[in-house]
């Protein structure tokens, strides 16, 4: 559909993916090796899944993938609170993290939002069906 990188919200997504990157290699301890691969994994997979998206050939798949990308950053934003709550990671950071995180989850809900919007205005009604 689109070349990703163009997109504001990926290069948001990847910034803050970059960014829970280098704050859980500060987070130390076996007991915390299972949180910092979920906040890891989790962070990345809100930009991969718009660049997965952006390669479909449809919006409506396209959406699909947005919305994949919306439930990893709310994933990201449980793990954030957890680090935070549990001492693993410096309320500060967890701070920055989160701002970071809800602001590319708004950005995502509204792009969802106008696609599923232009796929509405686009779609016409199939006969005897009621919209």
């Amino acid at each position: 559909m689109s070349d990703f990188k163009k997109l504001k919200v990926w290069r948001k997504a990847h910034a803050l993916s970059l960014n829970v990157h280098r704050t859980t290699r500060a987070i130390r301890g076996a007991e915390y090796v299972s949180l910092r691969s979920q906040l890891i994994r989790s962070a990345m997979s809100i930009p991969a899944n718009i660049v997965e998206g952006s390669g479909q050939e449809s919006r409506r798949e396209f959406g699909r993938f947005i919305g994949f990308a919306l439930h990893s950053a709310r994933e990201l934003e449980y793990h954030l609170l957890v680090a935070r709550d549990i001492g693993a990671m410096k309320a500060g950071e967890a701070a920055s993290l989160l701002a970071q995180t809800i602001g590319v989850s708004k950005m995502l809900y509204a792009l969802l939002k106008h696609v599923r919007s232009t796929l509405s205005s686009h779609t016409p009604a199939s006969p005897g069906v009621v919209t």
